[in-house]
Formats: structure tokens, C-alpha cells, sequence
């Protein structure tokens, strides 16, 4: 099973807020597909999960413990599921990354990403997938998480819809391909191999 974690707060005062664009790429999944949000197994407290099924199953997944405890979730779905570590992606906002510009990872730091650390604390490694999506840095005399609590001008909608189309586009075809096609598509100043 293919295991696609989208990171957010949960609560309507964050809904739109450029943290929560991991929560609104599983949402564009789940509404291409259909899908339902419903409560994960009691052993997984605190998730929603929608499910796709076929010949390879895909579980979309929004931890509802606020960001900086994602990683409790994520290791309890990952457990509960028998997921592997290369079935797992973590769908996540980067203020580094410039409005739109998506990076997929194989592997790596959190890159002083709150939900990322908690991941790699509950995971006990680095060597998951992520997604990460540009949602710009903003004034850097703000601080940081007002800005990534901050919602989206409307100057930026349309970028904004265009970035959760792209990650979610990115995020099914890592279902199907894997990550290493994923960071060739849209990592395109690096190519990349299995071997990477």
C-alpha cells in the first residue's frame, strides 16, 4: 500500500493558511477520486484516511494533531498498515521554496520544518519521501510562523491552485512510479537515478 501523508493543522482558522497546503493536495486527491475522509482504526488516533483501491491500494492521510506532533500519526498509520518507508510520502509547505515551486526528496533533513522533525523523531530516520511545496518566504522581518499561519493573498490565488494541481499530480504519480520518477519530473535541474 501507497501511503500519502498530507501535513496540516486541522481547525477552520488554519484551513487557509500556507501551512495547510499538504491538507489541501490529499483533499484534491481524494476529490479526483471520489474518495471519502473518514476516521483511521482506533489504533491511529487523531487521522483521517480516505482510501483508493486497485491493483496497487492508495491511503491518503491528514494527522489532526497540529503540526509539530505529525510524526505520531505517521509511524502509528505506518505500523498499523505495514506500510515500508519506500511506500510513504509526506506532502509538506517549504517557506525556502519560492510561491509554486514544488522539490520531491527521497530522503533528507527537515530542514528546520517542525513537521518534518517530528516525523523523522517517530520514524527514527530520514530515508522517507517528501513533497515539498514553495509557499514563499514573504517579509523576512516577519516571523516565520505568523507568515506560515498567514492565508495566501489574492494575488497569489492562482498560483496557489496551480501548486495543490501540480503536488497532487506529483503525489499520484509517486503512487504509481515512485519517487525517483517523481524528482525527474519535477526536479528537472537534477536528474536523478535509482542508484541516487
Amino acid at each position: 500500500m501507497k501511503l500519502i501523508v498530507g501535513l496540516g493543522n486541522p481547525g477552520r482558522e488554519y484551513r487557509e493558511t500556507r501551512h495547510n497546503v499538504g491538507f489541501a493536495v490529499v483533499d484534491e486527491i481524494a476529490r479526483r477520486h471520489g474518495l471519502t475522509w473518514a476516521a483511521a482504526p482506533s489504533q491511529v488516533p487523531d487521522a483521517l484516511v480516505a482510501k483508493k483501491f486497485g491493483v496497487e491500494p492508495v491511503m491518503l492521510a491528514k494527522p489532526l494533531t497540529f503540526m509539530n506532533n505529525s510524526g505520531d500519526v505517521i509511524a502509528a498509520l505506518a505500523r498499523y498498515f505495514d506500510v515500508a518507508l519506500g511506500d510513504l510520502i509526506v506532502v509538506v509547505d517549504e517557506a525556502a521554496l519560492p510561491l509554486g515551486k514544488l522539490r520531491a526528496r527521497a530522503h533528507g533533513s527537515a530542514g528546520g520544518h517542525n513537521g518534518l522533525k517530528s516525523v523523522i523523531a517517530r520514524l527514527g530516520t530520514k530515508e522517507f519521501s517528501r513533497l515539498r511545496l514553495g509557499v514563499g518566504r514573504g517579509d523576512d522581518r516577519r516571523d516565520l510562523a505568523d507568515h506560515v499561519l498567514s492565508t495566501f493573498d489574492a494575488g497569489e490565488r492562482a498560483d496557489v491552485e496551480s501548486l495543490i494541481t501540480r503536488a497532487a499530480d506529483a503525489a499520484e504519480m509517486f503512487a504509481a512510479e515512485g519517487i525517483v520518477t517523481v524528482m525527474n519530473v519535477y526536479n528537472p535541474d537534477v536528474a536523478v537515478s535509482e542508484a541516487d
